[in-house]
């Protein structure tokens, strides 16, 4: 799996959101048709005290989450932390991962901000647009915007309003559990984006896909931390 759109990642941050803003553009929460056979979960662990960050990819068939295949990738990152950037932090690892993959997922879920973003172009919707896929942003904590807290019941959501705009859904995935925050990334609606994220959702608070590849990825982290 290649990317359609390349550039670079080592970037001051001045240049970073120029290319967030120019990029966000082209994202597209219109929907795209077709049925969802497939999603791939991604995360992104790092060693403490270090550049070297992992990341792990799991695709699932859908709905039934059945894991299908799963690829891991390691590499040395040098851009900071800093709200707002997380996609220039990640991306170069995630991008060495997917290139493993074989054949293109359906939908992406990236434990991550879609549109959910100071410049509505966080690291779903940043892997959205350089693949051209479908896209969706599921963060365990917001970024921006206001929203009430959903109903307790499984499935209850509510809006997340930011400069006057929807941009996407906190969501309860379980009852009685903390909602995750779900956003379109690319080439889906706010409204199947969280449906998705719904039925992805299994026992546990975190969607199916981004749950194995957290722990796939830290598996592997666990690994390379004791050779």
């Amino acid at each position: 799996m290649k990317p359609v759109i390349r550039h670079s990642f080592n970037l001051s941050f001045g240049e970073a959101a120029n290319l967030q803003e120019k990029l966000s553009a082209k994202v597209s929460t219109a929907g795209k048709s077709g049925k969802i056979k497939t999603v791939c979960g991604i995360d992104v662990s790092y060693s403490r005290g270090t550049n070297i960050f992992f990341a792990g990819a799991v695709v699932l068939s859908f709905p039934d989450m059945e894991i299908l295949s799963s690829v891991t990738a390691k590499d040395t990152v040098f851009f900071p932390y800093v709200p707002g950037f997380l996609s220039f932090r990640e991306i170069p690892v995630i991008q060495k991962c997917l290139l493993k993959l074989n054949g293109k997922p359906d939908v992406i879920i990236a434990d991550g901000q879609g549109i959910a973003h100071p410049r509505k172009f966080g690291l779903a919707s940043h892997i959205g647009v350089i693949y051209n896929i479908v896209s969706i942003g599921c963060a365990k904590s917001p970024l921006v915007g206001e929203f009430d807290e959903p109903p307790a019941k499984k499935g209850g959501k509510s809006p997340i309003i930011y400069k006057g705009a929807k941009v996407g859904y906190a969501l309860r995935t379980k009852d009685n559990v903390k909602p995750v925050f779900v956003s379109p990334g690319n080439l889906i609606s706010r409204e199947d984006a969280v449906q998705t994220a719904l039925a992805c959702a299994r026992r546990y608070r975190i969607p199916e896909p981004t749950r194995q590849a957290h722990m796939l990825v830290n598996n592997f982290r666990k690994k390379h931390e004791k050779r």
